[in-house]
């Protein structure tokens, strides 16, 4: 299980992480520099003298949302807040589970949808065994996970894992039934995030993120469709560019065969010399007229 701080040093020390959005702006450290209208305290519980109008905290929390859409640590900052620090109970009382960030928005999330996000998976979410993850530790699906945390596509991840299509996308659904996962549902990164928690990569491991849209991390049951797509995928990204012939390099050379013209020979075609008619001379004017 991924700890906050292994987290916390996987965030800050991506090499986008001097460019996050909530970062203070270098000409006004009070202003963000996602955008400079908003402030660095958008991000930051309330502090304040008095309750918080809610319409004012809306208005707060929605900027910082905003540009955490296009920050690119969103993701590593979601995955640190959303870690659980388990505090041992005293006297018999069973141990405490919190948030490593209980407040303020991170990764695009508030604290009211990171704790509801905890409650449901401290309620639904299947233990994971020792022995699952064992299993999910074996030579095939580590290369599997490896495989997947550098490329997008399936049929990438099949060859850089040393599979074929098949094979590999039987072992990302078993993954997702040995990390508590629904293999029929389940994103490419939310299986990655479930890698990363319970210790199958590691925390400084290399993972290109799907983005604005996430691509299923396995097929459906029955094999209908081997890849799904998130609505609103830009579909030009999945069309292979067709192959096109490489044209013919033509000579630059200025110098044509033996008894030809340089100036009339450029790459094998012969060039016709055209005399265009010049128009014939105007007379000029001996005297010039008053102008009327």
């Amino acid at each position: 299980m991924t700890t906050p701080l292994i987290a916390r040093q996987a965030l800050t020390d991506h090499p986008h992480y001097r460019y996050r959005g909530c970062a203070p702006d270098p000409d006004n450290p009070r202003a963000a520099a996602g955008d400079p209208d908003v402030s660095v305290d958008a991000w930051a519980p309330y502090t304040g003298d008095g309750a918080e109008p809610q319409k004012d905290r809306i208005a707060r929390e929605k900027a910082a949302k905003r540009i955490c859409g296009w920050c690119p640590v969103q993701l590593e900052c979601r995955a640190y807040a959303n870690t659980e620090i388990v505090e041992p109970g005293s006297g018999g009382a069973p141990d405490v589970v919190r948030l490593a960030e209980p407040e303020g928005v991170w990764g695009g999330q508030i604290a009211l949808e990171r704790h509801r996000a905890l409650i449901a998976r401290r309620a639904s979410a299947p233990a994971v065994t020792e022995q699952a993850l064992t299993e999910a530790r074996s030579p095939q699906k580590q290369a599997v996970l490896r495989a997947l945390a550098t490329e997008l596509y399936e049929s990438r991840v099949a060859r850089r894992a040393g599979m074929d299509v098949r094979r590999t996308n039987w072992h990302r659904s078993a993954l997702c039934s040995l990390l508590g996962l629904d293999k029929d549902t389940a994103t490419r990164d939310e299986l990655l995030l479930a890698a990363v928690h319970h210790g199958l990569l590691p925390a400084n491991h290399r993972i290109v993120w799907d983005g604005l849209w996430p691509i299923a991390a396995a097929p459906n049951t029955d094999g209908s469709r081997q890849r799904r797509v998130a609505p609103g995928f830009p579909l030009t990204l999945l069309t292979p560019a067709p192959r096109t012939r490489r044209p013919r390099r033509r000579s630059t050379s200025r110098t044509g065969p033996a008894g030809t013209d340089p100036a009339t020979h450029t790459g094998g075609r012969r060039l016709r010399l055209v005399t265009t008619p010049t128009a014939p001379a105007l007379p000029l004017p001996t005297t010039l007229e008053p102008a009327a």
